[in-house]
């Protein structure tokens, strides 16, 4: 019966240890990891992860009466933080991939540029010009409005779009497919 009342009150000290280890050191652990561009879900995995550290170190008596838990729980955290973000680094973002990558000359295949232009002039004149600032000589829409005397972007981005389902109807009037405009 005492062995009983002894291990209730051995799990009411850890609960309370925790608790404390939590309310303590989480904060301190949270600030490092937010310092380093971490979120607060790598904050939490990271305590927890270096909480059970700890605990297991503590409870096989590794640690000699660490003066200042917190420290050492943050002192683990930042070990391990520094190795997921060491671990992280073999990885390459796609916007640095997508740089580094060289595509060659013919991966495109080649446009039936006579077939696509006769299709663009089928909108007219000032629609072809419009699209050809827009989406070859990559003009602003601001740059368009002036260009063009359009009242407002708005009007400048409607007109734009006018000209683009004109197209469309007019492929799908012919009844032609996307490849129709490869060779």
């Amino acid at each position: 019966m005492q062995s009983q009342a002894h291990l209730i009150q051995t799990e009411t000290h850890i609960d309370t240890r925790m608790e404390e280890l939590y309310l303590t050191s989480f904060p301190i652990v949270a600030r490092f990891v937010s310092k380093l561009n971490g979120t607060m879900e790598d904050a939490k995995d990271i305590f927890q992860d270096a909480l059970i550290i700890y605990l297991e170190r503590s409870h096989r008596h590794d640690l000699l009466d660490v003066d200042f838990p917190q420290k050492y729980i943050l002192g683990i955290a930042k070990h391990l933080w520094m190795r997921k973000f060491k671990d992280s680094r073999r990885y390459i973002r796609f916007d640095n991939f997508e740089s580094s990558l060289i595509i060659p000359l013919d991966f495109y295949p080649a446009v039936k540029t006579e077939k696509l232009l006769a299709f663009l002039q089928t909108t007219g004149e000032k629609c072809l010009d419009l699209l050809r600032d827009f989406y070859y000589q990559q003009c602003t829409m601001k740059q368009i409005v002036v260009k063009y005397n359009y009242g407002s972007e708005r009007s400048a981005t409607v007109q734009k779009f006018k000209c683009l389902e004109k197209i469309r109807e007019t492929v799908k009037l012919k009844y032609h497919t996307y490849e129709d405009f490869f060779e």
